[in-house]
């Protein structure tokens, strides 16, 4: 049969998280009980008032400028700039289809190379790939959170001189669900050798200290914050994100603005509409609610899991852990995730999928496999569920999780 792929699209393979996703339910659809801890999706319902705005405003139907709305842009320069000190105006702010299509933009329009922190979303890599261009991978570990120190971009900077760069963090980050502590000495780096960083901040909101960091605050100047409705709001499926883009750099903007334009050309009107509402209102209640609820299931199965078989870190924000399993009766972390899956019915995501090597058995666990909606009817406003809620509202992250403490014991 004649291949009509590119030559460059060909290594490339639908993407790990969606995979799992329809794996896991293909696999309940033939009567097998599987935990699903392998995709990310929020378990919450999108807040009411956001809601009642989609429903007020089904009726419309035109095409929005390119950009987004000229309110929705406003609202979304408002909540950023509150959250990080920034100055963005209405006219740095570009709406697209959920954040990853204007990621995907970037990589396609941008003439650079990509400097990728391991571990990092499972998208980023194949972005550089579609997009041509040439990513490192920055090796990171426990000792440093999972994020890249200031010595090993002072040495990328040097082998990759005089070359467009963008570095793309994402804090708390996804696999590990760890917070970055230096955003300040990655900055002065960034600067110093005119880095353009790509910080994505879809995660940021649900820091469990309740504290929106970002890196803008040290390097405004360079960075391009990229956040959206699908993790904070739980409104992954109606696909709305945004990148915010510094003044200075307006070409990126501008190119953007240009690929959107023959790709989505504008994100639907009545989810633009109860987006205002999204960015506008006050979601302070169900923001405390539901991080607490987080931040207590995630802390239940670290401080379950956790043993002298399985390494793990703390949570810190976003709904992930990233568990190593210490043994040598795998070759790849995919063959042992597949082990896992067929053994325990847990679904995890292997290691390799986001930029370690394949012999490193680590691997994602989301702990988002409950009810959110029954599980926010049942708790006090703001304050973290206990173990026993836990049990009676999450019982799949109770039971799976021991299941998974069963499979490490056969290690």
């Amino acid at each position: 049969m004649k291949d009509f792929t590119k030559k460059n699209i060909k290594s490339l393979k639908p993407s790990a998280t969606l995979a799992i996703n329809e794996k896991s339910k293909e696999l309940i659809s033939k009567g097998k009980k599987v935990y699903k801890f392998g995709f990310g999706q929020s378990p919450f319902p999108v807040p009411n008032s956001v809601i009642s705005a989609l429903k007020n405003n089904a009726d419309k139907k035109d095409y929005m400028p390119i950009q987004g709305s000229l309110s929705l842009r406003q609202s979304v320069a408002e909540y950023i700039n509150k959250r990080t000190s920034n100055n963005f105006s209405s006219e740095d702010i570009i709406i697209s289809p959920g954040s990853k299509e204007l990621m995907f933009l970037l990589h396609l329009g941008f003439d650079g190379e990509i400097l990728l922190p391991a571990p990092s979303w499972v998208s980023y890599e194949p972005h550089a790939i579609i997009g041509q261009n040439k990513f490192h991978w920055i090796e990171t570990s426990v000792e440093n959170n999972w994020f890249p120190t200031s010595n090993q971009l002072e040495q990328k900077a040097k082998e990759l001189k005089n070359k467009n760069i963008i570095l793309i963090l994402n804090s708390p980050n996804n696999p590990a669900g760890s917070s970055c502590k230096n955003f300040e000495e990655i900055a002065n780096i960034a600067k110093k050798n005119n880095f353009i960083i790509l910080s994505d901040e879809i995660y940021t909101e649900l820091t469990f200290n309740r504290k929106y960091n970002s890196i803008s605050k040290y390097y405004p100047e360079g960075t391009i914050i990229s956040s959206g409705l699908s993790k904070w709001c739980g409104a992954g499926g109606w696909r709305l994100g945004f990148f915010a883009v510094p003044k200075n750099l307006g070409q990126i903007l501008k190119m953007l603005k240009i690929l959107a334009s023959e790709s989505f050309t504008a994100v639907s009107s009545p989810i633009q509409a109860a987006a205002i509402e999204a960015f506008k209102g006050d979601h302070t209640e169900y923001l405390n609610s539901t991080t607490g609820i987080l931040d207590a299931v995630g802390n239940y199965v670290y401080e379950n899991l956790k043993s002298n078989k399985v390494l793990i870190q703390k949570p810190e924000g976003g709904f992930y852990l990233m568990p190593e399993f210490l043994n040598s009766k795998f070759k790849t972390s995919k063959e042992m995730c597949d082990n896992i899956l067929d053994k325990s019915g847990v679904a995890l995501l292997p290691g390799s999928d986001f930029g370690f090597k394949p012999n490193k058995m680590l691997a994602r666990l989301s702990y988002t496999d409950f009810d959110g909606k029954t599980f926010l009817q049942n708790i006090e406003s703001g304050k973290k569920p206990d173990h026993e809620k836990i049990k009676k509202f999450a019982p799949n992250i109770v039971e799976g999780t021991k299941r998974l403490i069963e499979w490490s014991k056969t290690l």
